[in-house]
């Protein structure tokens, strides 16, 4: 039988938004990055050691399934060797300079449309997303004039959680007021999002397909979504009118 769904929660990277190469874009983050700390060894080496943080750090995240907040992250596990009083009021800045040298990220054309629509249809929206910055996807929805759409949003640095850690979900549904059985949930990783949904007991799970997140994170098998769509706005004919 076919559940009936009340609230939709979207992640955001890859699955609303997308990554577009811009170089002078990229190299102007790492700059202003330079800048902000002051920076004094060879750039490539700074960011190589960066990097080489960023990669143990989210191998340890992965496994805990907890995030840490902006100035955690900063001062604890990406910059240890700087002064905590001055690395901690920069930390939101990093972390968006930090994103912003990967290039800029856009909402899909489909986006703002899909999701209007689908409050139209009396549907409870939500974001449930994965990431290091507290501001970025606010800001984002501020600028786009969708934050009204969003009953609630769960970012990870702010609520430690972190997908597929079942809390996450469960965290996001009571804020909303609908039982995990009467909620989707629409991401693009085939292992992390649907095994989450999976065990906070969501009654749907809808995967988006993207390239991008596929070339990294290839389908275990294990878990399987209940949809597989290629544009958001095929959203709208899983999900039809409520309020009819």
């Amino acid at each position: 039988m076919k559940p009936d769904i009340e609230a939709i929660f979207l992640d955001v990277g890859n699955t609303l938004r997308i990554v577009v190469e811009d170089p002078e874009f990229s190299a102007a983050a790492k700059q202003q990055m330079l800048d902000l700390l002051e920076v004094k060894e060879n750039s490539d080496d700074f960011f190589e050691k960066l990097e080489t943080r960023w990669k143990s750090h989210r191998k340890r995240c992965k496994v805990t399934l907890i995030e840490a907040s902006e100035k955690e992250l900063w001062s604890v596990h990406m910059l240890p060797d700087y002064p905590k009083e001055k690395i901690e009021p920069l930390a939101g800045k990093l972390t968006r300079l930090w994103r912003d040298k990967d290039g800029r990220r856009v909402p899909r054309t489909d986006v703002k449309e899909t999701i209007i629509e689908l409050d139209r249809r009396g549907y409870k929206l939500g974001i449930i997303a994965n990431t290091i910055t507290e501001t970025e996807i606010p800001d984002w929805m501020e600028a786009d004039q969708v934050t009204v759409l969003f009953k609630t949003v769960i970012l990870s640095s702010k609520v430690a959680f972190r997908k597929p850690n079942p809390e996450i979900y469960w965290l996001a549904s009571r804020q909303i007021g609908v039982e995990p059985d009467k909620c989707a949930y629409v991401g693009d990783n085939p292992v992390r999002d649907v095994e989450g949904t999976r065990a906070a007991g969501y009654g749907m799970m809808i995967l988006i397909h993207e390239p991008a997140t596929l070339e990294k994170e290839p389908p275990s098998g294990e878990f399987k979504p209940d949809h597989t769509i290629e544009n958001i706005s095929d959203l709208l004919d899983i999900f039809p009118p409520r309020n009819d």
